[in-house]
């Protein structure tokens, strides 16, 4: 099954970084850490999203890079988009965003 990229639309979303970043492990037992087709390392946050019913739900996000964010500060998902998978009969949607930035820094830029 070959994942095409969804859009998402994070303009009426309320993002918040309840996780700090941290390199993907892909192997546990290894310790080998995700890197992407560059070889630079991918990070993943963990962060609450609300929508504008007031919805909340987990979510982690990857990104290539570490992100300038802590815990607790309200995120600008650049890019963000979701891909949906599927292996042995389960599937979900993970997320990737080209940046992860506090709001006060995405508001300057």
């Amino acid at each position: 099954m070959r994942s095409v990229p969804i859009p998402v639309d994070t303009s009426k979303l309320a993002i918040t970084c309840v996780k700090a970043p941290a390199p993907r492990v892909l192997n546990r037992d290894t310790g080998e850490i995700k890197t992407d087709k560059n070889g630079n390392t991918v990070y993943e946050v963990t962060v609450s999203v609300e929508d504008e019913f007031g919805r909340i739900e987990l979510v982690k996000i990857g990104t290539t890079g570490e992100p300038p964010i802590r815990t607790g500060d309200p995120v600008n998902a650049v890019n963000l988009l979701g891909y949906v998978w599927e292996i042995a009969g389960r599937w979900g949607i993970a997320y990737r965003a080209s940046a992860l930035l506090p709001m006060r820094e995405a508001a300057d830029a």
